[in-house]
Order: structure tokens, then sequence, then C-alpha cells
């Protein structure tokens, strides 16, 4: 993608590495209290600071290293339907497990606990900010400078949006499906098997992927609330 800061396309960029991280990030809030509730009151705001401190440098340091080598023949395709999975998985009715998260009275051993849990929950979003930078490091970097501190600072805000609004959550999910289209569709080794196609071809195969995860997404999640009894409203 060529980069141009004035560009429409650059700031539609933006504006899709923001909403994947504000979708995908909505767990984070809740491994951030659970991993430092048993602090002692004037440790906590210092266990939140180094642990997402930590967790970003990760996740910035993981997601620059797959947007470089995104460009290798069939990684994207893998991504892609990787991503699919991931953007159907959001659509479906949350289990009441909740999350394994241990609690630490120890300050750094609260820090590791949120540094570990956001590294094992980071698959999704590494993907799916990678996919939306398309190959650009410097659209990557500043998308994620804008929506990391969104996040940080009104974590609870946005997960009280996703409960009372679940349009968002549809919205991010079929953003996800288009992203993953557009990946599966740009891979080198896709495109060396296809004939040549006008340009206009990879939204279209984006907006076959939204299709896709919303219809598939919705389909499961009635089977799944048919089996709890639940009807959807």
């Amino acid at each position: 993608m060529e980069l141009d800061f004035f560009s429409t396309a650059f700031w539609i960029a933006v504006g899709q590495i923001i909403l994947i991280d504000i979708v995908l990030s909505g767990d984070n809030a809740v491994v951030i209290a659970l991993a430092c509730r048993n602090l002692a009151p004037e440790q906590r705001k210092a266990g939140i600071f180094w642990g997402v401190a930590g967790a970003v440098s990760l996740r910035v340091v993981l997601t620059v290293f797959a947007a470089l080598v995104m460009d290798l023949p069939w990684l994207k395709l893998v991504g892609g339907v990787l991503l699919v999975w991931i953007a159907v998985k959001l659509m479906l009715p949350e289990e009441e497990e909740g999350h394994d998260i241990k609690s630490s009275a120890n300050l750094w051993g609260a820090v590791k606990t949120i540094i570990v849990a956001d590294f094992v929950m980071s698959l999704d979003n590494v993907i799916a900010v990678a996919g939306a930078a398309h190959g650009s490091l410097a659209l990557l970097l500043f998308g994620l400078a804008v929506s990391i501190p969104l996040i940080v600072w009104s974590s609870q805000l946005i997960l009280h949006w996703m409960e009372r609004f679940p349009s968002i959550v549809l919205f991010g999910a079929a953003l996800l499906g288009y992203v993953a289209g557009q990946m599966v569709f740009t891979d080198p080794g896709v495109l060396a098997v296809l004939p040549a196609l006008p340009a206009w071809s990879a939204k279209l195969a984006g907006a076959v992927g939204a299709l896709v995860v919303v219809v598939v997404g919705r389909w499961l999640e009635q089977r799944i609330l048919a089996r709890q009894d639940v009807t959807i409203v």
C-alpha cells in the first residue's frame, strides 16, 4: 500500500486498525482487573501501568514482525482463514467459565500475569491489525499509537458499550471478515495461480469475507442459543 498521510485510504485503514483493536481488546480490561485484584490499593496503579506497558510493547513487536513477513507466499491465506474463524467466534455467545487468571499479591507477579495473559490472547489482534495495515509499517505504527492509549484509558467504557450495543461486535466481526477476504485475495501465492483481475476485485473479496462471517456467525449463534433454549431478540 502506497503511504499517503492525506489520502482517504490511509485514514480508512487507520479507522480499521482502531476498531479492530477496540473489538478484540475488550477482554484485556478484565484480565488486568483480575490479575491486580489482590494487590494493595497503592500498588494497583503501578501494577496496571507496568503490566499494560509490557503487554503493549510485546504486542507492537509481534504485530510489526507479522506485518513484515505477511507478504511471504501463502501466509496471508493462512492468516485470512484464521481471521475468519476468529471473527465468527467473536459473534458466538460467551462460555460461562470466565477467565482463568490467577491474581497475585505481589506487584511484579501481577505484571508478569498481565503480560503472559495478553501474549496468549494477542494472536487474533496481531493477525487482524497486520492485515489491515496492508504492509505499511508506518501506517501500522500510527494506527497502534492511536488505538492503544484509547483502549488503556477507556477499556471499561468500551466494555460497557459493547455490552449495551451488540451491533458494535457485529460490525467488528464483519470488518474482520472484510480484512480476511482482502488478505486471502492479495496473497502472492494466491495471485500467482489466478488470472489477471480488475483492481476492485480485492474489495469484492473483502465484502464476500464480511458476508460469510456474518451469515455463518449468525447461523452458529442461533444453533447454540437454541440448544440453550434462549430466544434471540
